[in-house]
């Protein structure tokens, strides 16, 4: 029990302190940096609390993918952000007094939070003790997988959008054709010649 405490304050510790870094860092490629970290301490939390798929979620998908482009944007684009940031302070009365409301809102949730009468809770004793990736996926896969598959088809359109928008056809550019590549012989290429010896071509 002191083992797992210790991980949970060491883990929500550097949680909390890199997601403070991430806003108050002057440095943008700092800030990504520091969320990736919280990103894997929160995919530590995950993994104390049983939900490990959510933690490989976690890790794959935020810090894999999304965190990593946000880190080769920041580094690519070149963006004045001292002058993004001359006007910033203005907002910061109305910044506070939201983050007051958000931060009551939650008190009040976790202080008042009643549970209904006749409610239970599943607890992995109660699906044959099953991990929670192994019950997700019997969920996910049999109850709601005509939404799966929806979920799907709609981010493979909306991948393919993308690439449409995003595709330019520009002249005087090199293009590489395949079949011409294939179709193209030794003969097209190359031309021997046989060279006397102590001679040139």
């Amino acid at each position: 029990m002191i083992v797992q405490a210790f991980a949970f304050y060491l883990f929500a510790g550097i949680l909390i302190l890199s997601a403070l870094m991430v806003v108050s860092a002057r440095n943008p490629v700092h800030s990504v940096l520091f969320l990736i970290l919280a990103f894997f301490n929160a995919s530590g939390l995950f993994v104390m609390l049983g939900a490990e798929f959510l933690a490989m979620i976690l890790i794959i998908v935020y810090v894999g993918a999304v965190a990593v482009l946000f880190l080769f944007v920041v580094m690519m684009l070149d963006v004045d952000f001292a002058s993004l940031r001359k006007g910033c302070m203005r907002y910061v009365p109305l910044g506070i007094i939201l983050g007051g409301v958000l931060l009551f809102e939650l008190v009040t949730l976790y202080t008042y939070w009643r549970t209904a009468p006749g409610v239970k809770f599943a607890t992995p004793t109660a699906v044959n003790d099953l991990t929670n990736t192994e019950a997700l996926g019997m969920i996910l896969y049999t109850d709601y997988v005509f939404a799966f598959q929806m979920a799907g088809l709609i981010l493979l359109v909306a991948m393919i959008g993308a690439i449409v928008l995003t595709l330019r056809s520009r002249p005087n550019v090199r293009k590489q054709n395949m079949l011409d590549q294939h179709k193209r012989q030794a003969s097209d290429v190359l031309e021997i010649k046989r060279v006397t010896p102590r001679t040139g071509v």
